[in-house]
């Protein structure tokens, strides 16, 4: 079992930025990925960015050149450094790893930025 906590989100205005951290505990192994998503309302939940344990990042079109995933291995946390925020980018942002073929969630954590 693998739990996910998220901190970071809150208010902003746009052009704003904010950085949104996720540490997992539990079973971990060391193959594992790491990634953001996020869901607005009535929307599904969407892809933001991920990070393999190499390194190896892949990005939503609408954040490149934004929004920047990194991750700490050591410390299981993976952190998403979000930049130039527009009032689109509103979601609940949820944190998600992939551990041996299984994928646990975080609970969220809501980022609203004001126009």
């Amino acid at each position: 079992q693998v739990q996910l906590v998220e901190s970071g989100g809150g208010l902003v205005q746009a052009g704003g930025s904010l950085r949104l951290s996720c540490v997992a505990s539990g079973t971990i192994d060391s193959g594992n990925i790491m990634g953001w998503y996020r869901q607005a309302p009535d929307n599904k939940r969407d892809l933001v960015a991920t990070i393999t344990s190499g390194g190896g990042t892949n990005y939503a079109d609408s954040v490149k050149g934004r929004f920047t995933i990194s991750r700490d291995s050591a410390k299981n946390t993976v952190y998403l450094q979000m930049n130039s925020l527009k009032p689109e980018d509103t979601a609940v942002y949820y944190c998600r790893i992939l551990v041996m073929r299984v994928v646990f969630w975080g609970q969220g954590t809501q980022v609203t930025v004001s126009s």
